[in-house]
């Protein structure tokens, strides 16, 4: 259980982010859902309030770090401090050869998925620093281990997140602070959703398990691995792939 710990997501309004949320909050986390679309994290939160727990929104730019450095210490200022951070927020991309991607849509991609990431741990590092522990989940993509044709950018921001993760585990397990990745395959999620129909079908015919996963089985894992259950546990990258890897 995680009664008394504080979390923070980035992308908390939908997806793995709100599951996350969810899964968090329900095994007594006061969660803060961080996201550009504040409506859509705000609906979450509300939801959770209406069942008893302890969840609300707030929005910040994964890409503009004065912004989660306001979430940040507006959390630790209400909340006494914080404990758990989940770094959900991403964003696909076009699909495109490398010679042919659109270096301004590469320099996004980057930008959400390993630069957010990084700011958001420039930010949550400190207090929890200051909270004497913590945990950071960040979740990568199966895509931070394989190449996948088309998908340059998305590729080289995950395998970023996971070499970012290893390194900051090594540099604050002394502090207290655990660090680790997700690596999910295909979720059903907005972001999954973007992909045609064809595209989700041969994804789908690499996996193992013959279906794509659900975002509450990525909280799940995220769940124990913030939890005590897990306190030897850092610097390692975690598959939720239905076995897509093992091909």
């Amino acid at each position: 259980m995680l009664n008394g710990k504080v979390a923070l997501i980035t992308g908390g309004g939908s997806g793995i982010g709100a599951a996350c949320g969810r899964r968090l909050a329900r095994d007594g986390a006061i969660v803060v859902l961080v996201d550009r679309d504040l409506e859509a994290a705000r609906e979450v939160a509300d939801s959770l309030v209406a069942e008893g727990f302890g969840a609300e929104a707030r929005w910040a730019d994964v890409c503009e770090e004065q912004t989660l450095a306001d979430a940040v210490t507006t959390t630790c200022q209400e909340h006494g401090a914080l404990h758990i951070a989940v770094t959900c927020a991403g964003i696909t991309g076009p699909f495109a050869p490398t010679a042919d991607y659109p270096s301004d849509a590469f320099d996004a991609v980057l930008a959400v998925n390993l630069t957010g990431v990084f700011y958001t741990m420039r930010q949550v590092i400190p207090a929890m620093r200051s909270a004497g522990g913590g945990v950071v989940v960040n979740i990568a993509s199966v895509a931070g281990h394989v190449a996948f044709r088309k998908h340059g950018a998305y590729v080289a921001a995950k395998h970023g997140v996971i070499g970012l993760t290893r390194t900051a585990a090594r540099e604050y397990a002394i502090e207290g602070i655990r660090v680790v990745s997700v690596s999910p395959g295909v979720i059903e999620s907005p972001m999954t959703a973007v992909l045609s129909d064809d595209a989700i079908r041969r994804t789908v015919d690499s996996v193992p398990m013959a279906r794509a996963g659900l975002p509450e089985e990525v909280a799940d894992l995220v769940a124990f691995l913030v939890s005590d259950r897990a306190r030897y546990v850092t610097g390692s990258d975690h598959l939720v792939d239905g076995g897509q890897l093992t091909q």
